[in-house]
C-alpha cells in the first residue's frame, strides 16, 4: 500500500468516526460513545481536513526540488527587450531579463549580480557609509556609460538611488554574455570558498 492510500484510508476511517459510524463494520455507535461528543467530532473533522490537505500535496514527503538551470537568456528573446527612456534602477533590468525565462526551471538573475559585474568592471565603486553600511556609487566610468546617482524622497526619508539611462540599459544588455560569465564565474569561486 502506497502512501497516498494509507492516508486515504485513515482519512475514511477518520471520516467515518467523526460522523458517529464503527469504521470496522459501518453500524452507528451509541449517542453516549466518546466520538459523539461535540469536540471529539470537531477533532475528527479537523484531522481529517489535514488529511486531505496532505493527499493534495503528494502525501507527508515534500516534492524533490528541481535543480534549476544556470540563467540565461537567448539572443532570440533579447530582440523583445524594451528599453526605457526613462532611466531606471538596475533592479528593473534584472526583473525584464527574468520576464525571458522560466522561473521553475531556471536561477534568476539578481541587479546585485549585475551590480558586482559593473564593479568588477570598474563602472560602480563600493564605498562605506557613515554609519558603516556599503554601498555602490558609479565611477567616472560609469557615468560615461550612463549610470547616475538620483538624490529622492520616500515613505522612509531621503536616500540616493543608482539609475541608468538608456545607454547604460544597452551597455547592460549588449554585452550580457559577459555579465552571465562574469556571474556564473563568481558563483562557482563563492561555491569553493564555501566548501574549503
Amino acid at each position: 500500500m502506497t502512501e497516498l492510500e494509507t492516508i486515504s484510508r485513515a482519512k475514511m476511517y477518520i471520516d467515518k468516526l467523526a460522523n458517529g459510524v464503527n469504521p470496522l463494520d459501518d453500524t452507528h455507535v451509541s449517542d453516549d460513545d466518546v466520538v459523539n461528543n461535540v469536540r471529539i467530532s470537531r477533532c475528527l473533522f479537523y484531522v481529517s481536513d489535514l488529511l486531505r490537505q496532505i493527499m493534495d500535496n503528494g502525501g507527508l514527503t515534500p516534492p524533490k526540488a528541481v535543480k534549476k538551470d544556470k540563467f540565461y537568456v537567448t539572443a532570440e528573446a533579447l530582440k523583445n527587450y524594451s528599453f526605457s527612456e526613462t532611466a531606471i534602477p538596475v533592479s528593473k533590468i534584472a526583473e525584464t531579463l527574468n520576464s525571458f525565462i522560466d522561473p521553475q526551471h531556471m536561477k534568476k538573475i539578481s541587479h546585485i549580480a549585475i551590480n558586482d559585474w559593473l564593479v568588477s568592471l570598474g563602472m560602480l565603486s563600493i564605498e562605506t557609509k557613515p554609519d558603516g553600511k556599503k554601498i555602490k556609487r558609479p565611477t567616472e566610468r560609469g557615468n560615461k556609460i550612463g549610470i547616475f546617482v538620483e538624490h529622492r524622497v520616500g515613505q522612509r526619508g531621503e536616500y540616493d538611488v543608482n539609475l541608468y539611462n538608456i545607454n547604460a540599459q544597452h551597455f547592460v544588455i549588449d554585452n550580457i554574455e559577459a555579465l552571465i560569465t562574469h556571474m556564473h564565474y563568481s558563483k562557482e569561486k563563492s561555491e569553493e570558498g564555501a566548501e574549503a
